[in-house]
């Protein structure tokens, strides 16, 4: 892919309009996840967890103006900052590939109300979104209806199985909240339920798909890892207290892992957790 190719897609959801080290990084790893899953020209694609349009952007160039790409967010779409989703997406529905997107927020794929026609999209997308759900139960629900839906599916996490000490920071943010979002009966937080690459495979399988390539994507250079320990760093303290069912023991518990990813914010560069990814066929 061009270069010019690459700024035009990190420009539609720059949220300045003007390139950034930051939105050039973040782009340039969701054409690779894209190139790994072989998106077409022409293809039909459902996203689930769409967020602020970062993956929305690269699958839209990917399948062209004779595809589609039908985004799908549970959230508000006045959620998200600096940005709100609303805001992003209605820019890159402006942009060159905005023709091709369809987006639907407050949107339960589980809800009843929601169907498609048996394989109405040729891939079904689960991008940087699975840590976003309430259970590994939900996950499982959603690949049994993805089933049905689609033809493929791709998906993608961080792998929480670290490579480098210096992701040690990231892993450790990750568990520290979806240790506490546990006993939350509802929450809008970023993790809420930690699923290893083990846990996204089995699951798949038992709902009925066979995972035939996976891989390991490296991400340090991906800054979620810093933003993920600065935001647990602030509100993990207030989110263990305001939880009246947690036992004592437990939250001492917590009070340790935040203390020690507090001893190693700041003193050596954190890197963000690797990308695990599979894709799966019927």
């Amino acid at each position: 892919m061009k270069t010019s190719n690459i700024d035009a897609i990190a420009k539609s959801i720059s949220p300045t309009g003007a390139l950034s080290e930051i939105q050039m990084v973040q782009t340039q790893h969701r054409i690779h996840l894209a190139k790994y899953w072989e998106i077409q020209t022409g293809e039909r694609i459902l996203e689930i967890g769409c967020g602020q349009g970062d993956t929305t952007a690269v699958l839209a160039y990917f399948v062209g103006d004779k595809g589609t790409v039908h985004a799908i967010d549970i959230a508000s779409p006045d959620y998200g900052a600096p940005e709100t989703l609303e805001q992003a997406m209605s820019k890159l529905k402006q942009s060159s590939v905005g023709d091709q997107i369809t987006v639907d927020f407050n949107t339960d794929i589980l809800s009843p109300e929601i169907d498609f026609p048996e394989n109405t999209f040729d891939t079904i997308i689960l991008s940087h979104s699975s840590w976003y759900l309430n259970s590994q139960a939900t996950l499982f629900n959603m690949f049994v209806r993805f089933h049905k839906w689609g033809k493929r599916l791709a998906f993608a996490e961080w792998d929480s199985r670290i490579s480098e000490s210096h992701q040690l920071p990231h892993f450790l943010a990750a568990l520290l909240q979806a240790q506490y979002e546990s006993f939350r009966e509802s929450s809008e937080a970023n993790i809420r339920t930690l699923i290893t690459p083990e846990d996204s495979k089995a699951l798949a399988k038992q709902a009925g798909w066979e995972i035939i390539d996976e891989t390991i994507i490296p991400s340090q250079e991906l800054q979620d890892g810093g933003w993920e320990v600065d935001m647990t760093l602030y509100d993990a303290p207030e989110a263990i207290v305001s939880i009246p069912n947690m036992p004592d023991q437990f939250k001492t518990l917590l009070y340790s892992q935040l203390n020690l990813l507090k001893s190693y914010n700041g003193q050596e560069p954190i890197q963000s957790m690797d990308t695990f990814s599979f894709i799966a066929i019927k």
